[in-house]
């Protein structure tokens, strides 16, 4: 019994003590055996297992094994400590679900997940989570994919240094797969419209965009109130041409799911760039497009509702001149154009002596070059700086002659894609409309 009371807890011993000190006066008929039971705060069933492990192995019987100091199925000191000075010296700002997938993969160290945590835990190296908040019920995700998209930036110090910058995402809301991931200096129009751009061209179009109500996405006439639809921004008249729908999210818990998947980015990709010692931009984004997008999708991509995809084919679409910025000019008396503090010098047309009063738009691309737009047709592309690239070949002059006489070509309009009602809810405060996907 001494040995017994020395690998086992001073309470389980006692309570063993007193237990068999029961079930002796109960077999000596003092007390009744319901007495017995209620001595010990258990049922007649539970006492008459107890008699029978007594009668079988004696005092060790009455012992809880699971109570054992150690357990049987303790870690070894040795390795226990090898994980905690793995966490010390290397993994030190990695959460506890990241640090317990690099003991497998990188160590081969199989422990479970809860053993490592509360090891963590009990060392003092991580803090124990806060107690959740209200109760909030989780939006049904999207049946197919490219049925809805969510775009979003996390301004984060990502090379855990002083300099901050944003990270872009877009992803699926039926998979949560990620379609497009960058970093950049600051999130912009022409930053949000590379994204959206190299969606669409290796993904196709897709049914409607779920955005924060940031200045680029929307005019917000008054702060934290409703966005203004009639006036709608560069990257909404960009979406607008391409038939895709925008949708605003007008809270944080409203586009829980990108919140989300931003809390597991910052817990995971900072702690990846130093370990493999990235300190720049372009580094950080070739390791984004080669490893870590396709390495984030196989952990956390989940399957769709519904087999198929919402994705439709775009391979007609201008996309070079949708996704730039556009603003309208008057061509001065001696055929220039300013812009930006630029002052674009236009050929000498053939078709009329002057352009001067001409309305001209101004199509800004995504690598600042410049092509100018009269009626539609191209009448020059330039420089950032200005300078003429590419003349006009003679049959854009002939396209540009004949427009300027009064013969305007017809606007086509895409095929207007929208959400089916059906597969519409509460979160999104969007108009009944019709639609033929």
């Amino acid at each position: 019994m001494r040995e017994s009371m020395e690998i086992y807890p001073r309470t389980a011993a006692e309570r063993a003590m007193k237990l068999q000190e029961v079930l002796l006066r109960a077999t000596a008929g003092k007390i009744k055996w319901w007495q017995a039971a209620e001595l010990m705060g258990i049922s007649e069933r539970q006492m008459r297992r107890r008699r029978k492990r007594y009668e079988e192995q004696g005092y060790e019987g009455l012992l809880d094994s699971r109570r054992r100091m150690p357990s049987s199925r303790r870690v070894p000191q040795e390795q226990a400590e090898a994980v905690l000075s793995l966490y010390r010296d290397r993994y030190f700002d990695l959460n506890v679900r990241h640090f317990h997938e690099k003991l497998g993969e990188e160590h081969q160290i199989g422990l479970s997940y809860t053993w490592v945590k509360q090891a963590l835990q009990s060392a003092g190296l991580v803090k124990r989570k806060a107690k959740r908040g209200v109760h909030r019920k989780r939006r049904e995700r999207r049946p197919l994919p490219g049925m809805l998209l969510h775009i979003d930036g996390s301004h984060h110090q990502w090379f855990q240094d002083e300099r901050w910058h944003d990270l872009i995402v877009i992803l699926d809301d039926a998979t949560s797969e990620i379609y497009y991931a960058q970093l950049a200096l600051e999130e912009t129009t022409f930053t949000v419209m590379a994204g959206l751009r190299v969606v669409i061209e290796q993904k196709g179009l897709f049914c409607a965009l779920y955005s924060d109500r940031g200045a680029h996405f929307w005019l917000t006439p008054k702060s934290g109130g409703k966005v203004d639809y009639e006036r709608p921004t560069q990257v909404g008249r960009a979406m607008k041409e391409l038939g895709v729908q925008m949708i605003p999210s007008y809270s944080p818990q409203a586009r829980g799911r990108s919140e989300r998947n931003f809390s597991t980015w910052q817990g995971r990709l900072p702690q990846e760039l130093r370990l493999r010692g990235i300190r720049t931009l372009d580094g950080a984004n070739q390791f984004l497009n080669e490893h870590y997008i396709a390495a984030f999708n196989r952990r956390f991509t989940v399957p769709a509702a519904q087999r198929g995809t919402a994705f439709l084919s775009c391979r007609h679409r201008n996309l070079e001149l949708i996704f730039t910025q556009r603003y309208e000019r008057t061509v001065d008396r001696d055929n220039t154009v300013s812009f930006n503090h630029l002052v674009v010098q236009l050929e000498r047309a053939e078709w009329r002596p002057t352009l001067a009063g001409c309305k001209v738009i101004i199509h800004q691309h995504l690598d600042a070059t410049l092509t100018l737009m009269i009626a539609g047709h191209r009448v020059g592309h330039y420089s950032a700086e200005g300078k003429l690239l590419t003349p006009l070949t003679k049959k854009q002059i002939k396209a540009v002659e004949k427009t300027l006489r009064g013969k305007v070509p017809k606007q086509t309009f895409p095929l207007n894609l929208q959400i089916p009602q059906t597969a519409r809810d509460s979160h999104f405060p969007t108009a009944s409309t019709a639609t033929n996907l």
